[in-house]
């Protein structure tokens, strides 16, 4: 943990187990009053309230994007399913190369006012619109973070609220937040359910804790339990859906299943974004590992390695302390 806040580009750290704090660390001048952004961390927040709004009975995992998105009827996304938004399975064509300026991901970035220069539509919707197909819904798994725009544009639609006060409603304040949760907009108030997400270390951590006790929060339901059953045992083909990916080599017999990267074993989730954010979750041990970071490029493997080995460490260590 050391090595991790002093080479690392470690902004916060903190390890929970068992609910209970047992490193909070602070480096590069982050404060534990501060809103941290979770690039893609955002993507299991918003595949977490899915399942809250599912409870509820205002959408369904088989329910067609374009019954809560009607403006999406004729796109790429005709006939995809919300469960293809949420497993990262849709037909949808879209290039998540981060170092590539005239890729997809990039032009998003400049659409929803990420990064300067002109929006290449009118509005999001517009955007969306405009994405073509690739190959039929439902097949193999291929990460884009898109999908999990227009999935936050379907909770909106369903909960009959915007996404942040969605997520206030139904899931931040439930866990107990010490500190209201900020989301990035666009100009129009398009929510970037994707990366867009701004919380405090503690925070991220009382989510995890939520997520390690089966969605109770002091004894009450927050996220049904059957939908953390789900995402820890994905579906009858989403091992092998997985493994047709090129990430299915960091997480081998894994799986991608509601938004969150689900190691092989069942008994951790894993919530990972761009520069360094990191949400580690094992149940088998009862360990919380929230970490958040400024890395200077997008993707490292090698601090990734190195940060997934120090959780899986921690992990490992307190079972065998459990255990004597």
């Amino acid at each position: 943990m050391a090595e991790l806040m002093l080479n690392g580009f470690t902004d916060g750290l903190l390890v929970l187990h068992d609910g209970s704090v047992m490193v909070e660390r602070y480096g590069r001048g982050m404060r534990a009053d501060q809103t941290h952004l979770l690039q893609s961390v955002s993507k299991s927040i918003t595949g977490t309230l899915t399942g809250v709004l599912v409870e509820r009975g205002v959408l369904a995992p088989d329910d067609e994007v374009t019954a809560h998105v009607p403006e999406l009827t004729g796109t790429s996304f005709d006939g995809a399913r919300v469960r293809d938004l949420l497993d990262m399975r849709t037909g949808t064509r879209f290039d998540e190369t981060y170092d590539d300026p005239d890729s997809d991901v990039r032009a998003s970035e400049a659409q929803f006012g990420w990064t300067l220069g002109p929006a290449p539509a009118p509005d999001a919707l517009a955007f969306l619109a405009g994405l073509g197909s690739s190959r039929p819904h439902g097949g193999r798994f291929e990460y884009r973070s898109i999908l999990t725009d227009v999935l936050g544009l379907v909770l909106e639609r369903a909960g009959g609220a915007p996404f942040a006060e969605l997520l206030g409603r139904e899931l931040w304040a439930p866990i107990g937040a010490e500190h209201d949760a900020d989301v990035t907009v666009d100009r129009h108030g398009f929510a970037v359910a994707d990366g867009g997400i701004c919380v405090t270390l503690r925070d991220l951590g009382r989510f995890g804790r939520m997520v390690l006790h089966d969605g109770l929060v002091d004894g009450r339901s927050v996220v049904p339990a059957w939908w953390i059953a789900d995402t820890l045992r994905g579906g009858d083909d989403s091992v092998g859906a997985f493994a047709a990916d090129e990430h299915a080599t960091d997480l081998p017999g894994g799986h991608y299943r509601n938004q969150w990267w689900v190691p092989a074993g069942g008994r951790a989730l894993l919530a990972l974004g761009i520069h360094g954010q990191f949400l580690y979750v094992d149940r088998g041990a009862g360990v919380v590992v929230a970490k958040l970071s400024t890395w200077p490029t997008p993707l490292d493997a090698e601090r990734r390695a190195a940060t997934l080995a120090t959780c899986q460490a921690i992990a490992d260590h307190v079972s065998r302390g459990a255990s004597t």
